[in-house]
Formats: structure tokens, C-alpha cells, sequence
């Protein structure tokens, strides 16, 4: 992958992720859309801060007309990680998908952990479990928030770069890796917020209009004080997503919030346990 194919591999993977979306979306849940141009520029951001920091993980297919299939991954520490891996609609089935997912795992040599957050996708699943990923149902939790129940939070402040010590100490303990330079590009991009005591030390970044885009926590007890405190930001309607078995802590806090509770996707995990007391980045895991 180089710079310039970025914009290009933005829409790619709106297209191929809608499509997947439509086609195994409940019907208890509203319509899915295709992802907003200020997700667009997003994941422009993202992925070229993946690029800059891994290009040895970053690959593209492509064809006369153009780009076909892409895979975006990463190594921090002995973790890798694969952000983004699709083929364009329509063109699955003809041998893209394979190759790609072979070239970006070549810059997981050496490592001893891996983790991607797969969607539904038989034919990715497929492909994932082959290449020796266990996979781990996902949960999702969304709705409004009734704030009649909200607790009151304490102990819980607003973070900083300073904090970043810390976090990678927390990722190291909970998922065996620290994020370092993600943490630059979530700080930019997110609210953080932090709590250290005595009893338990975590995070968690809050995504635009609520709901926890990344939390790790030394214990389950902090760990939900902090999903508490951004619930209670949280705007008319609020998504806790990522969430695995071993992090039925944040099921609960959910549910005493009077959330609904859907399942869908998975994450596919190699060399390790799913991560707890954690809650995952779509994308930067």
C-alpha cells in the first residue's frame, strides 16, 4: 500500500463492509448505513497512521481499473494485528482474498500474539480459522441510557499524553501489548478518561457522542467505574460494542442501564485468551 491509495481503500472498504452488513444485519436492529464522510476521513486518518507506523503490513490487490482487495495490519510489540482486511464487492471468490491476508501476515513473523475483529463474513471466518485464529463470539450493547440508575462516578478524571505510560502498562497486562504510538492518534481524536487509585488503575477512550472505543483496566471494579463515567456523557443513544464472554462485567453495566443486549461478529484470537477486563478498538484492537 502507498499514500495515495488511502482514499481509495476508504471507499473499497465502505462498500465491502456495507454489503456484509446488509446481508447479516438482525432484523430487530435499524437498517445499516454506509459509513458518513466524517468516518470516511476517519479511517483515512487511521489507516495512514498504520501505514506510516507498519508498511510492511499494509498491502493492496489491484486490477487495470484499480484497487480490489486491501489488508492493513500492524506489529506492537509481540502483538499483530490486522485493522482491515476486504475484497470488493463482486469480487470475491476469484483468489484476492487469500494472498492478501498471506502478505500482511508475513509482518507477523516473530510475534507471539495475534487479534482482528472479524465480522460475520463465512468466507473471512473461513480463511481466519486457517490460519490459526480461535474464534470468540462478540456481543454489542446499545439503546438509551436511563439515566434514573446512573451512579454516582468518582475517582475518574480526565487524562492526558502523561497518561500514556500508564495505558501501555494496562494494554501490556490485559492484552500482552502495549498500543505506544496508537495512543498519539486516540488522544487526538477521542476523550480519555483516567483512573489510578490504590485499589486498580484503567482507561477508556470515549468516541464522539458516547459509548467506549478503548478500556483496559487492572480490575473488573475499575473497569466498570470507567464504563459508568461514559455512559453517563453519553448522548440519546449510545453503542458498547466488542464486547467478548470474559468481559461479562461490562454485560452487566450495560444491562443495569437498561441497554439491549445483540450479538454479532467475533474476535479471533492466536497465542492468547480473550483480554479482560478489556474492551477493544475496532481496529487497533
Amino acid at each position: 500500500m502507498r499514500p495515495q491509495d488511502v482514499p481509495a481503500a476508504e471507499r473499497l472498504t465502505a462498500d465491502a463492509y456495507y454489503e456484509v452488513d446488509a446481508s447479516t444485519s438482525s432484523p430487530n436492529l435499524p437498517a445499516p448505513a454506509k459509513r458518513s464522510a466524517e468516518r470516511g476521513e476517519a479511517w483515512v486518518a487511521r489507516t495512514s497512521h498504520v501505514l506510516a507506523t507498519d508498511p510492511g503490513g499494509c498491502w493492496v490487490a489491484e486490477d487495470d481499473v484499480g484497487l480490489v482487495g486491501l489488508a492493513v495490519s500492524m506489529r506492537r510489540e509481540l502483538m499483530w494485528v490486522l485493522g482491515s482486511f476486504a475484497v470488493r464487492p463482486g469480487r470475491q471468490g476469484e483468489g484476492i482474498g487469500r494472498p492478501l491476508l498471506e502478505a500482511a501476515m508475513t509482518h507477523s513473523r516473530g510475534c507471539l500474539r495475534g487479534m482482528l475483529s472479524a465480522s460475520p463474513d463465512p468466507r473471512a471466518l473461513r480463511r481466519y480459522a486457517a490460519a490459526g485464529f480461535r474464534l470468540h463470539p462478540q456481543m454489542f450493547l446499545t439503546g438509551a441510557v436511563d439515566r434514573s440508575v446512573l451512579p454516582l462516578v468518582e475517582k475518574v478524571r480526565d487524562g492526558s499524553a502523561a497518561d500514556i505510560e500508564l495505558m501501555d502498562s494496562l494494554d501490556r497486562r490485559t492484552r500482552g501489548a502495549a498500543h505506544g504510538p496508537d495512543h498519539e492518534l486516540l488522544l487526538a481524536t477521542s476523550r480519555l478518561l483516567v483512573s489510578d487509585t490504590g485499589t486498580g488503575s484503567g482507561y477508556v477512550y470515549s468516541q464522539p457522542g458516547g459509548g467506549p472505543s478503548l478500556l483496559a483496566a487492572s480490575n473488573r471494579r475499575t473497569a466498570a467505574r470507567l464504563l459508568w463515567a461514559v455512559l453517563a456523557d453519553a448522548g440519546p443513544s449510545v453503542t458498547v460494542g466488542h464486547l467478548t464472554g470474559a468481559n461479562d462485567w461490562a454485560v452487566d453495566v450495560g444491562l443495569a442501564a437498561r441497554l439491549d443486549l445483540h450479538q454479532s461478529g467475533y474476535l479471533a484470537l492466536r497465542g492468547m485468551k480473550p483480554p479482560s477486563p478489556y474492551v477493544h478498538h475496532g481496529v487497533l484492537l
